[in-house]
């Protein structure tokens, strides 16, 4: 396998040049035959190769946005999913594209039709592609070194990708570093799952004496060593970790995005939020729009605003707790709001007043946020930046991720924010929308995502027994989420 891996990067890139060849010579037919002349200007030759050629642009930057071109990756519903998405989205700029040189709307049937071609093609070559890297490419034979903190949840996630992971055999890390290391040489890579510091040192340096390919779960201090500086004043290596805020100038223009989107998101979405309020009424005429308290920059506690999804006096009992799977709260049009998110809609309101911005880690509630703070002090970090409506742990983690992981997202979004990584959350942020599990909610039974991941005995415990049961609290709000 290990002579295979270096030719990896190259059949992936032949698998996704030829992809985007199909996708550019069906755009080229409809073009010729159909769109330049709906365009009603004459091009000439170098003009039609522009237009290929913003076409084939578009589709490389929105493919490898969302990671359309991953095979062998993403397993194989993610890269149709990204791929379709991408073909959408290229497809109605160029429809606006054509729109524009026309100067009126031409009717949309061959884009429509270029598009289910686009789609089969689609189809087609996913498929073709990853059986191809599916023979190619074994799934990798695996050993698992863990420390202290449970591992389950991260071998249930890795063993959910059969394709690429075989994770052979498990040990602790308090088998000794000379049998560990021992143990390394008869796999094709080490999974070192939160073993302390010095003991993670010697395995990544025997893994790397070894060309041993090497995973491991962050700690904080790695996110923040991995954003530090380089400094070459010596001749000495020296990294230097800012820790610093957002810059002045990165707030204000952020801020300035921030009222700009937040204004055109109400502006379009308009017809929907009225939609949604009607809908919400007549299912049982209780109130449309819930009010909470919830965190933003500096622990400052401010009323989130959302469309309400759950009955009426949620949370009775005076006891906070997060969304479950299959929750009987959720009311039958709340759970398409859910589902299609309009539910956060109302929080564009939020970033108008500057409570929210766009892109930030989710706000918390104050219980919650303090019963977490409690078990884990650092969660204190992600208060560093305002609370956002989309982010990093939103985009890459679920709804149900354990806190400590969200802190990690949040930490690495905080440590290495710029602009460009905003626009990129934005941006993914249409992919993970429709994505089931995306917005998975917690198990049955529990008030808030574990802490730290669930042991085997705790696994075997009932569902109905809650694991993190909060103390009842005085309700904050005016209605359940």
């Amino acid at each position: 396998m290990q002579k295979m891996e270096q030719y990896k990067r190259f059949i992936r890139f032949c698998t996704s040049a030829s992809l985007l060849a199909l996708e550019a010579l069906i755009y080229w037919y409809f073009w010729k035959n159909y769109f330049s002349v709906a365009a009603g200007t004459p091009f000439y030759r170098r003009g039609d190769w522009l237009m290929l050629a913003v076409y084939a642009i578009l589709l490389m930057f929105f493919s490898k946005m969302y990671g359309g071109f991953r095979v062998g990756y993403f397993q194989k519903g993610n890269i149709l999913f990204s791929q379709i998405l991408t073909v959408l989205m290229v497809n109605i700029i160029s429809y606006l594209q054509t729109a524009l040189l026309a100067k009126h709307f031409p009717g949309p049937q061959y884009f429509l039709v270029m598009s289910v071609l686009d789609a089969v093609v689609i189809i087609l070559w996913t498929f073709i592609a990853d059986a191809w890297f599916q023979r190619m490419f074994p799934p990798r034979k695996m050993l698992l070194i863990y420390g202290n903190r449970p591992s389950l949840i991260l071998m249930d996630k890795m063993n959910e990708r059969k394709d690429r992971y075989e994770i052979v055999k498990t040990v602790h890390v308090d088998a000794g570093i000379d049998r560990l290391t021992a143990m390394c040489d008869g796999y094709d890579a080490v999974i070192i799952c939160d073993v302390p510091s010095e003991t993670r040192n010697n395995l990544l340096k025997y893994c790397f004496a070894r060309s041993i390919r090497a995973y491991m779960t962050p700690k904080l201090s790695d996110i923040l060593i991995r954003s530090a500086e380089e400094i070459h004043l010596f001749d000495t290596p020296l990294l230097l970790a800012r820790n610093s805020e957002i810059s002045i100038e990165q707030l204000a223009i952020k801020r300035i995005i921030d009222i700009l989107l937040s204004l055109l998101g109400i502006v379009v979405l308009s017809p929907v939020m009225l939609v949604a309020a009607v809908a919400i009424k007549c299912c049982d005429a209780g109130p449309v729009m819930f009010r909470q308290e919830r965190l933003t920059i500096g622990g400052r506690p401010y009323m989130i605003f959302k469309f309400r999804s759950m009955i009426v006096d949620a949370e009775k009992d005076g006891i906070p707790r997060m969304t479950t799977e299959h929750d009987s709260r959720i009311t039958p049009v709340g759970a398409w709001l859910r589902k299609l998110r309009i539910d956060e809609i109302p929080q564009l309101f939020n970033i108008l007043l500057g409570d929210m911005s766009v892109v930030g880690p989710r706000p918390e509630r104050p219980e919650i946020f303090d019963f977490y703070s409690k078990n884990m002090p650092e969660f204190d970090y992600r208060l560093k930046v305002k609370a956002g409506l989309t982010g990093y742990a939103q985009v890459y983690g679920k709804y149900n991720t354990t806190p400590y992981d969200k802190l990690k997202m949040d930490l690495n979004y905080i440590q290495n924010y710029s602009l460009r990584l905003d626009m990129k959350l934005i941006l993914l942020t249409f992919k993970v929308l429709f994505m089931k599990d995306s917005s998975q909610g917690i198990a049955q039974g529990e008030t808030t995502a574990p802490i730290t991941p669930p042991t085997r005995s705790e696994r075997k415990k009932d569902e109905g027994a809650a694991r993190w049961e909060m103390p009842p609290m005085k309700w904050r709000g005016k209605a359940g989420k």
